[in-house]
């Protein structure tokens, strides 16, 4: 006769009552939910169609939840889940990954939906399909569309929807959350064709990888980078794989500002003056130091730092027609914020917060604290953030002016409206449409949206 420990027993009987309630055949497992859905999606998304590094068994499943992956973002959950919650939210992703596995995150019927909107009727337009998590999007004065994609490559779509790669891009590091990530041209791009590709730049340490955010430069010559060389390095290189930040953002005069998240050593970098880590700075654009900047006079301080106590800043943008900087940055477990950027302030992180660990433990009690900058708005539960823009131009009458933000973790793009400084009314679109990474608004004024796996990109044209 087969005999069980106590605690095998609890696992067995936790896991066959799930069943019998339906929570690993129908819904969410309510441990899943309040754990792992705001990183990998509220019906396990991220598990879909995807290359698994450390193993897709369900032993490596319950591995990687109780132990996790801390270089890679991953935490461990051993000490504050049972091991009964443990095995049901195994096998509640086993089981989504065996229902779904031939599944398409994006219909055939999204990729033409019709929509409504602030009075306007839209539809989306697909642009480009079979990608791999395109991040970053520019155009060109041609019309022509750069794009980057994570593992490290970069592409030139034409208007005939043909792709051609870029040669000449930096070596990166595309483990975890790393990669080739955004992409941004000069203001003078049709005198001298330089473009900037934010990337996280690997070395070796005592045989070990380091990677860290950083800038590089090159001429675009037909279809090659030449001439290319970093003109930023977010110092120091270490060995995490995550929260690089890695957005840029060209000012009216000229400057080149530069997001970095602080890598996940939230009580190391983001409130110390004299790293990287953790902030958003400002360089001219062959990388050397405004001599005004906030900090530039300060005993310790690094020059380039335009603002820190960032957690990790992937979303930046210049409201038109101003010189006022908006940044979107993501929370732990929700409070993830909106901000409104000035030179020389600090915006909290870790001090103040409105979310807590991964594991539901706080880490602060504090969400305001004399000196630090309040968000504008902030999201609980998160939507993870990432990408914004500001809709430009006469094609959108009812979004003009409005500030859109792509949602990670619930798929859908979000529709700021903005009045003296503050968030109005906010709109979800386009539900379901996959992760979205990037937005940015063509030269002949149209949104266009990319999502990562599989990846697309969007064009949404009003009826």
């Amino acid at each position: 006769m087969l005999k069980f420990t106590p605690l095998v027993l609890i696992a067995l009987i936790a896991t066959f009552c799930s069943r019998d309630k339906g929570l690993l055949t129908s819904g969410v497992h309510p441990d899943y939910k309040k754990y792992c859905a705001s990183c990998h999606g509220q019906q396990a998304e991220s598990f879909i169609q995807r290359t698994w590094k450390h193993g897709n068994s369900r032993l490596d499943i319950i591995r990687a939840i109780k132990e996790g992956y801390a270089a890679e973002g991953m935490p461990g959950f051993k000490a504050s889940l049972k091991e009964a919650q443990i095995l049901g939210i195994a096998d509640y992703i086993v089981q989504t990954m065996e229902q779904q596995k031939d599944k398409k995150i994006i219909t055939e019927t999204l990729q033409s939906a019709n929509f409504r909107s602030a009075g306007m009727n839209l539809r989306l337009d697909t642009v480009a399909t079979g990608l791999e998590s395109p991040w970053g999007m520019t155009f060109l004065p041609t019309g022509e569309l750069v794009f980057t994609e994570k593992a490290g490559t970069l592409w030139k779509l034409d208007t005939r929807g043909k792709k051609t790669e870029i040669k000449g891009v930096p070596k990166v590091s595309s483990e975890g959350q790393g990669g080739l990530l955004d992409v941004k041209l000069h203001p003078r791009f049709i005198e001298n064709k330089l473009i900037y590709l934010s990337y996280s730049k690997p070395k070796t340490e005592n045989g070990k990888e380091v990677v860290t955010t950083a800038v590089f430069r090159a001429k675009l010559v037909k279809d090659e980078l030449v001439d290319g060389a970093d003109i930023f390095v977010a110092e120091p290189f270490i060995d995490t794989k995550y929260h690089f930040g890695s957005r840029m953002e060209f000012s009216r005069d000229g400057y080149l500002f530069v997001t970095v998240g602080e890598r996940g050593k939230q009580d190391l970098f983001p409130q110390a003056l004299d790293a990287a880590p953790g902030k958003i700075h400002r360089i001219k654009d062959d990388g050397s130091i405004p001599s005004n900047n906030p900090l530039v006079d300060q005993s310790g301080a690094l020059p380039s730092i335009w603002s820190y106590g960032h957690r990790n800043p992937q979303g930046l943008a210049f409201q038109p027609g101003t010189n006022l900087l908006w940044e979107h940055e993501h929370g732990p477990r929700g409070g993830d914020e909106l901000n409104l950027i000035q030179p020389g302030k600090n915006y909290g992180w870790p001090i103040t917060s409105y979310g807590t660990h991964y594991d539901g433990r706080s880490f602060t009690d504090k969400t305001t604290q004399e000196g630090i900058e309040e968000p504008i708005t902030y999201w609980v539960p998160s939507i993870a953030p990432c990408g914004m823009t500001f809709v430009t131009g006469d094609r959108y009458p009812g979004w003009k002016d409005n500030l859109m933000i792509g949602s990670l973790r619930f798929k859908y793009m979000n529709r700021c409206s903005l009045q003296d400084n503050k968030v109005v009314e906010q709109e979800q679109l386009l539900e379901n449409i996959g992760r979205m990474r990037c937005l940015t608004m063509s030269p002949d004024g149209y949104l266009y949206l990319s999502v990562e796996e599989p990846g697309y990109i969007f064009r949404i044209v009003p009826q």
